[in-house]
């Protein structure tokens, strides 16, 4: 199990470097095993056991990760010389924080939310497109926008909470393998001809994973609504803050995912803002129903928020693990 200061220092370890491609990355590793077992599970089975291989792919990912995190944990915690210590508990920060991606996460919104600003539409198309899997080429502003506060909030979940989630209740293996099945989603979980099979087991429990989590994350962008709006607007902070509540109760279903509508419906009502709706995705357009009202039309102001919001919710998540892991030390 990892403490309350490993997770600590990993937070701001994430903050301080976020993801640089100069270092070896648990993640991007994760990613080459899974593209090399796809390719090896596709030459040994036809197209009628993809399904059997999907499930195949699951096992010899999720299971090793976990594993070798395991061992590598107890690596760590043998180690009893000062020096190997001290380089031990520095290799056990990064990895738990390779497993956070808040940095990730803001840097990218910013980076879109900075091109509307600087009314740079087909820059902040372009980099829209890189984290989300939508058409992008078409979208207007308001829709970049919609699209960005989208998926800050759903990646909240993902990349922030759920990860905490299964640190504080598993350490660091299961964190790992939570970041092996949400990896494993994010490349073969498609519900396209090449995929829908193949990827099924994948995308299976990828849901069942993010269940809890996306619930965990709803309730924290409820409350950082709370705080957020308590500083700029104390006197309708709680209206603000109840609407944001009746929003992820009313609309969290409102999606084609049984997790992803939760944080997103939270955000809305936190921003009043309005989401969904009809969305491109490879030349197809899918009939998405609405989240939230359009109590706002600055779209722009909203998303600058939603990043806000989104730190906000990392630090109340982050200090609620803190403060449960300290009382498991104390008891």
């Amino acid at each position: 199990m990892i403490g309350p200061f490993d997770l600590l220092f990993a937070f701001f370890l994430d903050l301080a470097i976020g993801d640089p491609r100069w270092l070896p990355h648990p993640v991007r590793l994760i990613g080459m095993g899974i593209s090399k077992m796809e390719n090896f599970l596709r030459s040994h089975f036809s197209k009628d056991e993809e399904k059997t291989a999907g499930i195949f792919l699951v096992i010899f990912i999720v299971i090793p990760a976990a594993i070798a995190a395991f061992l590598l944990q107890k690596v760590i915690l043998w180690c009893t010389a000062d020096l190997f210590m001290l380089a031990g508990m520095i290799v056990l920060v990064y990895l738990v924080s390779s497993t956070l991606a808040h940095r990730e996460l803001r840097d990218s919104a910013k980076l879109v939310i900075e091109s509307v600003r600087d009314d740079a539409l087909e820059a902040s198309r372009r980099k829209l497109s890189m984290i989300v899997g939508r058409d992008t080429e078409n979208l207007s502003q308001e829709g970049v926008l919609r699209a960005t506060i989208e998926t800050l909030a759903e990646n909240l979940s993902d990349g922030v909470v759920a990860p905490i989630f299964y640190l504080v209740i598993g350490g660091l293996p299961l964190a790992l393998a939570y970041k092996a099945i949400n990896t494993l989603d994010s490349m073969v979980g498609y519900r396209n001809e090449r995929y829908i099979r193949f990827g099924w087991a994948s995308a299976k429990l990828d849901d069942i994973a993010n269940y809890i989590p996306a619930r965990i994350t709803g309730a924290l962008i409820v409350a950082s609504a709370f705080v957020y709006w308590l500083m700029k607007d104390s006197h309708n902070s709680l209206r603000i803050t109840r609407h944001a509540w009746r929003t992820m109760r009313r609309d969290g279903r409102n999606h084609s995912s049984p997790n992803s509508g939760i944080p997103e419906a939270a955000m809305a009502g936190a921003l009043g803002v309005r989401l969904g709706g009809p969305s491109t995705y490879g030349g197809v357009i899918i009939e998405k129903p609405y989240i939230g009202d359009s109590i706002s039309e600055d779209y722009l102001r909203a998303s600058e928020r939603a990043v806000t919001m989104v730190s906000v919710t990392s630090l109340l998540a982050v200090s609620a693990a803190t403060v449960i892991l300290t009382m498991r030390i104390v008891q």
